[in-house]
This record gives structure tokens, sequence and C-alpha cells, in this order.
């Protein structure tokens, strides 16, 4: 898909995206004549991907878990629910099956999906090999944010197509296999945008603040739980805009960007968590690519 062929897209989801409302304090609903609209969206069933399922229609939102954690689900224009399950990149290519409250499990296939590399000089080299407390301190960190992404509110998302949360071109796609000074570390887990130091972030959804913290591999990092699984994450900041336990609304500057932490120069680092799965940010903002 060339660039004009994703701004197309994007124009276009980000339309039918403006009409999404709720139909109770936790179910977001698609807009009337789009009934396939979800699953054009963000069905994308790869490693890093988004599975959209159909559960049937009637009675209330059906209880699904996947891999022991709570899915999102949400009501199409034709009344039927639709789970929408992340994949993180570790998920393996075949069948799989997500577990329904009082129902028959739904099976679905992954397919495969294959990361290119990225190779990373850094002049910090304690940003590739820890001292045991550096270490110590990742450990708590990471156990934090992992809490955080987990944490699962019955409030839905109020939209689940995004726009970019800066306006800069992206510079490293999700998925990279990334090498740290000659050294394998984890995937790459977000978008990196182009972003001068100072660039406002705005949040992409309506949610509520859970992490504002300077962490020793993100540097300033904030959190936004936009309901139902529905995790944002910002990183690399220069300053924050908002506090925890702030309410936020789509569109709302809740930071600045900048280079702290592990990061070679200014940019932002955007991720987007389902079900405790870290997943693909260009699924949400119509650049996804195959």
């Amino acid at each position: 898909m060339n660039h004009t062929d994703i701004s197309l897209v994007r124009r276009r989801l980000l339309g039918a995206a403006t009409v999404w409302g709720l139909t109770a304090p936790w179910l977001a609903q698609a807009a009337p004549g789009q009934g396939t609209f979800i699953e054009r969206t963000l069905h994308r069933p790869v490693p890093g991907g988004v599975a959209v399922l159909d559960l049937g229609s009637g009675g209330s939102a059906p209880v699904v878990h996947f891999n022991g954690n709570r899915v999102l689900v949400i009501q199409d224009a034709d009344q039927r629910w639709k789970a929408i399950v992340g994949l993180d990149l570790k998920t393996q290519a075949g069948q799989h099956s997500i577990s329904v409250q009082g129902q028959s499990g739904v099976a679905f296939q992954v397919g495969s999906k294959r990361y290119r590399e990225q190779r990373i000089t850094l002049k910090n080299k304690s940003h590739v090999n820890p001292d045991p407390q550096q270490q110590a301190r990742f450990e708590r960190e990471y156990e934090e944010q992992m809490q955080a992404y987990a944490s699962f509110r019955n409030e839905g998302p109020s939209n689940v197509v995004f726009e970019k949360p800066v306006p800069g071109r992206l510079t490293s796609p999700f998925g990279l296999r990334r090498f740290f000074n000659g050294q394998e570390r984890n995937p790459h887990s977000g978008l990196d945008f182009a972003a001068p130091t100072g660039t406002a972030v705005k949040v992409p959804a309506d949610g509520v603040v859970t992490i504002v913290a300077d962490y020793f591999f993100n540097g300033k990092t904030v959190f936004v739980d936009h309901g139902q699984g529905l995790i944002t994450m910002f990183c690399h900041l220069s300053a924050f805009d908002v506090r925890v336990g702030d309410r936020v609304s789509k569109g709302d500057v809740v930071a600045r960007s900048g280079a702290t932490g592990r990061a070679t120069g200014p940019h932002l680092h955007w991720n987007v968590s389902l079900n405790n799965a870290r997943v693909d940010p260009a699924i949400f903002i119509g650049a996804f690519q195959a």
C-alpha cells in the first residue's frame, strides 16, 4: 500500500470513527450502516495484530478471555457482538480460540508475518548492559508497567480508530527485531514518530491516566487506560501535562515529546495494548503494512 492509499484509507476510517458513541457506560458501538466496519478496520490476525471475532447477537455483552486475559467486546451496527482480540508478537501462526462465558469457544486462524531487523548504536552503554542497581530499578519499573497493561475497566473506549498522537512521520515500525550495540533485545513494541523536543502529544481516545513516571529505559512515560483492556503508552517524553488519575478526552495534550531514557534523539514512542498484548498501533490509524 503506497502513501496515497494509506492516506485515503485513514481519512475514511477517521470519518467513520467520528460517529462512534456509547450505548452504555461500558459499550462502544459502530455507526449505523457500518455493519462490517469493525472487521474491515481492525481484523489483522497475525502476530502483533488484532483478530475481530463474531460472537452472535442478542443479550448482554459476552464475557470473553484469551490467554487468561479479558477481551474487549463491542457491538456493531447490526447488533452483533464482536471480540477485539490482541495478538502479541509471540503468538504462533495456526489455530487459536477464545473462551466465551456460558457458550462454546470461538476458534480462529492466525497467519504468519515476518518483521525486519534494526541495529542501533548507543553511546550510553548502561542502556544496553545496566549495572546491578540499574537492573533492579528496571525490574521494579517493569512490574509497574505490566500491572498497568493488565488492568481492565468495564467502561469501554470512546473510539477504537485513532489519529496519530503527533504529526511527524513514522521512523520505526512495530515489531522490528532490535539489536543494541550488536546485542539482541526485545522487539520494538510500538511505533516511533519523528517529533522535535516539545511537540504536543495528543491522546487518541478518552481515558484515565494510570502512570506518569520517569523510567530507566523508557524515560518520561505516560499510560492512558481507555477501558476494557485498551491501553496506550507514550514514552521518551520531555515534559508531562497530566497527573495520575486525570480523565482525558480524545485530542487532549498529555505530554511533550523528547529524548529521555534509551533514545538516540528526539521522537515519540507509542504503544497500543489489547488484553495485555502489545499490538501494532498502525492498525488503529489505517497504516498497517501486511
